[in-house]
């Protein structure tokens, strides 16, 4: 059997070897190297980190790719993660895409602000980004399809965990260890909660430079047809331009853009 990672929030279902399927294990812990490894592996390499025969992974990389799931790049013939699997698993409302029903948004949203403006979705208590708009200044910062950051040191993340349930968010301080990724990071409970107040009566969150110094970003949370948090929007800068003095109007910008989206999906 190859070595997986195991989720900690999986509930344990006590299943015999014969109840499982190999080929299916060996195709999911490929899947999960090269999340690890975003510059791609080869199969020698994927192989080795997994212990199978180079033959079995072979066959298996060579399907994904045919089937859209991976790229194999030219220049080292590296595989690695496209974005059809977040096709898939993106929210549907009413049968429609969230990254369809966004994109207008994103864009008046980046045009409106200056800035980069993302769409994001939690994932394991993470913040997936799904879509970017771009910003056109010549310092900005982006980040890639499918970068994953920590819900709680992020602005859309922080705006989601604010509307999700009692319950849920007591599982997230329950499952989630919080740690500084910079001095600005809330990193205890006490810390975060109140936050998370503020959040709430305001109607949209900040980071000031908490998961990564020297980036602010303002972010409001999207909302399903009974008040869930499905994702998030944000606009993202570099501290130096993204000022306090700005942040309500682009607060106010962010929550437009998720009223704006929301309507969409439940139009």
């Amino acid at each position: 059997m190859p070595k997986v990672i195991e989720n900690p929030r999986r509930e344990s279902i006590p299943l015999d070897d014969e109840a499982l399927s190999p080929g299916t294990e060996r195709t999911l812990a490929i899947f999960e190297v090269l999340g690890r490894h975003r510059e791609g592996r080869n199969i020698s390499e994927i192989a080795r980190d997994l212990e199978l025969p180079v033959n079995s992974v072979f066959r298996i990389t060579n399907t994904l790719w045919k089937r859209g799931y991976v790229d194999r790049r030219d220049a080292d013939k590296r595989f690695v993660l496209t974005s059809r699997l977040f096709e898939l698993a993106q929210p549907l409302i009413r049968e429609k895409s969230l990254v369809e029903c966004s994109l207008g948004a994103l864009r008046r949203l980046r045009d409106e602000t200056g800035e980069t403006a993302q769409l994001l979705v939690p994932s394991d208590f993470k913040s997936v980004v799904l879509e970017q708009c771009v910003s056109t200044q010549a310092i900005k910062v982006t980040g890639s399809i499918g970068f994953r950051v920590p819900l709680y040191s992020c602005a859309p993340g922080k705006a989601i965990l604010a509307r999700l349930p009692g319950d849920e968010l007591e599982t997230f301080f329950e499952t989630v260890t919080l740690k500084s990724f910079t001095e600005h990071t809330l990193a205890t409970r006490e810390s975060l909660e109140v936050d998370l107040a503020r959040i709430r009566k305001r109607g949209y969150a900040l980071d000031l430079a908490e998961g990564n110094d020297g980036i602010h970003c303002v972010g409001a949370a999207i909302l399903d047809d009974k008040g869930y948090p499905i994702g998030g929007v944000t606009v993202i800068g570099p501290s130096f331009r993204l000022k306090r003095d700005q942040f309500a109007k682009l607060g106010a910008a962010c929550v437009r853009a998720a009223v704006e989206i929301q309507e969409m999906l439940l139009s």
